[in-house]
């Protein structure tokens, strides 16, 4: 008697628990916040502060992924196709490839560009001695002034998507607005030193940032491939005219080329991550590093 009783007791505190574990489940589901998909954690880093808590923010490229070749995920497509919209970063040879196929999948997703209305650089990248005037640097975001406009661009389309929260991602981006000023006046002062000074990067991805701050950019390998020997060597005798100091190196992406080029150039070698999702930081430890020749 006693045992069917404890058994009783038992099943009945698991019926409630699995019941708990349902409601809650709903109750999540009912509240659970729409979804924008964006295409680098730079943006991802921008979008949320200007949404803040209304919107849930999902990122397409993979931590330590090169947007140049990157391939996503069959789960990272499936949260495109299950997002109100998709932030393309713009000219990132991944979004073009995978865009066809997801607005197929999902007829209904709005799509917007962050980078329209930027100045783009081209020529940047080059094959041996050819320059490719035509080809457009992707790397918009490594921008502080490019940056005001991407979360412009932002603005719109959340308020677009949803107008009646207007009043409140006005309130979030003009506070943005403001801390991308005082950001740009920063680097802008600590690197007016170093106008017209050269550092070297592996692949051309700080275009941008050399363009706001009087640089000049000196890349080994525009492509982000292995380097002919006569084109690394002009390369390295360039930057050597130029009495470089910096040389900026991905860890995850670059070539090993990059380090056995600087025991010529003998620079100091910084690791940068151009698509961290704490941009702000990186902006500035890019500009630390000039600052430092």
């Amino acid at each position: 008697m006693k045992r069917s009783i404890f058994k009783y007791i038992i099943t009945s505190l698991l019926t409630v628990a699995a019941l708990g574990l349902f409601l809650r489940s709903c109750t999540s589901a009912s509240t659970s916040k729409p979804t924008i998909t964006v295409s680098i954690h730079p943006q991802k880093y921008m979008l949320e502060k200007i949404v803040g808590d209304k919107w849930e923010i999902k990122c397409l490229l993979s931590n330590g992924a090169n947007p140049e070749s990157y391939d996503p995920s069959l789960t990272h497509l499936l949260n495109l196709e299950n997002s109100k919209a998709y932030f393309r970063i713009g000219n990132v040879a991944f979004e073009s490839a995978i865009i066809n196929k997801v607005q197929n999948n999902n007829p209904g997703l709005k799509l917007f560009d962050n980078s329209e209305g930027i100045s783009l650089i081209r020529g940047t990248h080059s094959h041996g001695d050819v320059e490719h005037s035509t080809d457009i640097d992707p790397h918009t975001w490594t921008s502080v002034k490019n940056a005001k406009t991407i979360a412009s661009n932002m603005y719109k389309a959340v308020v677009d998507l949803d107008p009646e929260n207007k009043a409140y991602y006005s309130r979030n981006f003009k506070n943005f607005l403001s801390s991308l000023d005082s950001l740009d006046r920063e680097i802008s002062q600590q690197l007016q030193p170093y106008r017209g000074s050269a550092f070297v990067v592996w692949h051309p991805s700080l275009s941008y940032f050399a363009r706001d701050y009087g640089l000049e950019q000196i890349s080994l390998s525009p492509e982000g491939k292995e380097a002919s020997v006569k084109m690394m060597q002009s390369t390295i005798d360039k930057a050597i005219d130029r009495d470089v100091k910096t040389l900026f190196f991905q860890k995850d992406i670059d070539s090993r080329q990059a380090q056995v080029a600087n025991e010529q150039i003998k620079a100091e070698i910084v690791n940068i991550n151009p698509l961290n999702y704490e941009w702000d930081k990186e902006m500035r430890s890019i500009a630390n590093a000039i600052s430092r020749q």
